[in-house]
């Protein structure tokens, strides 16, 4: 039987047993809400670390990136352009057989535009570790160019002789910046051409020539003949070099003097002249119309510039027919210092003085010695009833040589 003292004791105890636990269920429960409470709290840390992270990365490259060689992590799109444009190679240059690259703080590097796309291109809301890597591709594209160009030789083929120019041989500084090859030293390739052009031109060369007569005379080109065009010459060697073509056709580039630049005589026998052309004789004041190795027009006693008169005497050599024209007035100033202005029917200048074969009705004076002093101011006076079978037999272009 429990005593009432024992009762009282185990009732003490068992009270004590349940302050205790509820002591801990509190304790417990205080815990929880704490921990709760710390969760939250990080959360919303993370999430604030977090969103600051993202709008950062909305205007800075991530930590690995570099744009043609140069590290822009971190930086704005803006800075990475001013970056870029300071450190960035951008030009590469080809001398004593090398090619470096260089930088030109005169070029632009890249463009704002261009560094917002790789900037697109490597954009993660949060940072990464990841690299990238940017190459400037036209550089790249730009020095096999090079390699190609500087390697290339061209066979230039004019008035049946062949030239080789090899590139490494006349190119002594070329440069590839903005997309494009630039020369900036090909002074041996002009000194080349113009040493071609020397060699083969016809203009100014002296060869021997028979007249319809049967004398073999000396005869000079003036206007008429060619020569090789340098500066197009040199144009399409670059060319060939840049597309690798390996020859060049000369005739293609070659020019003239006088009233036409193209060139005159390339090409054809005789030095030049072909078999048309027109014959004028100031000792015996003949002419003569050539055409397919004929003579098809005579003229006995045509009068020539006054031979005494300095300038009006007609110009000896090679000239050719610049133009035809009909009903035209010659105009020029007399020895005495006056003005004349002449109608004539026909009219065929041959030299940028002024000379040329025409009708002269004011003449009356046609003997074989008139030119001596009452000749012409340097044109061929021909008879009014000659002149229209010169005009139909002569061709724009006809050498007209003059001896």
């Amino acid at each position: 039987m429990t005593s009432r003292k024992d009762y009282r004791k185990k009732n003490t105890q068992g009270s004590k047993y349940l302050i205790i636990a509820g002591v801990a269920v509190i304790v417990l429960a205080c815990a929880g809400i704490w921990g709760h409470n710390a969760y939250q709290q990080h959360q919303a840390t993370v999430l604030a670390e977090n969103k600051k992270q993202v709008a950062y990365n909305k205007k800075h490259f991530n930590a690995n990136v570099t744009i043609y060689g140069v590290k822009v992590g971190k930086l704005t799109v803006d800075q990475a352009v001013e970056k870029i444009q300071d450190k960035a190679v951008n030009k590469l240059v080809y001398k004593d057989c090398k090619i470096s690259a260089v930088r030109d703080s005169k070029l632009t590097t890249i463009s704002k535009e261009q560094v917002q796309k790789y900037f697109d291109k490597q954009y993660t809301q949060l940072p990464t570790d990841q690299s990238y890597n940017y190459e400037n591709t036209a550089l790249k594209k730009g020095k096999s160019k090079l390699k190609a160009i500087t390697a290339a030789s061209v066979d230039y083929s004019v008035a049946g002789k062949t030239f080789t120019l090899a590139a490494k041989d006349y190119l002594t500084q070329v440069s590839y910046y903005s997309g494009a090859v630039h020369y900036d030293d090909a002074s041996k390739l002009t000194a080349k051409l113009n040493a071609m052009d020397k060699e083969v031109k016809t203009l100014g060369k002296s060869y021997k020539f028979k007249t319809p007569a049967g004398s073999t005379i000396t005869v000079t080109n003036q206007s008429y003949g060619w020569g090789i065009w340098t500066a197009s010459a040199k144009k399409a060697v670059l060319s060939a070099y840049e597309t690798g073509k390996k020859t060049i056709d000369g005739k293609n580039h070659i020019y003239g003097e006088g009233y036409t630049t193209q060139g005159l005589g390339y090409g054809k026998s005789n030095n030049g002249l072909g078999n048309s052309y027109v014959v004028v004789s100031i000792a015996s004041q003949d002419m003569w119309v050539v055409v397919n190795g004929k003579v098809v027009v005579t003229v006995s006693d045509v009068v020539t510039g006054t031979a005494n008169k300095g300038d009006n005497a007609t110009p000896t050599g090679v000239w050719y027919i610049m133009y035809k024209q009909k009903d035209a007035t010659l105009r020029g100033q007399n020895d005495n210092g006056s003005n004349y202005a002449s109608k004539v029917n026909y009219w065929m200048p041959f030299t940028m003085s002024g000379c040329g074969l025409h009708d002269a009705s004011w003449r009356t004076d046609w003997s074989s010695t008139a030119y001596l002093k009452g000749g012409s101011h340097g044109c061929v006076n021909i008879r009014p009833s000659e002149i229209k079978s010169v005009w139909d037999a002569v061709k724009v272009h006809m050498p007209v040589i003059v001896y």
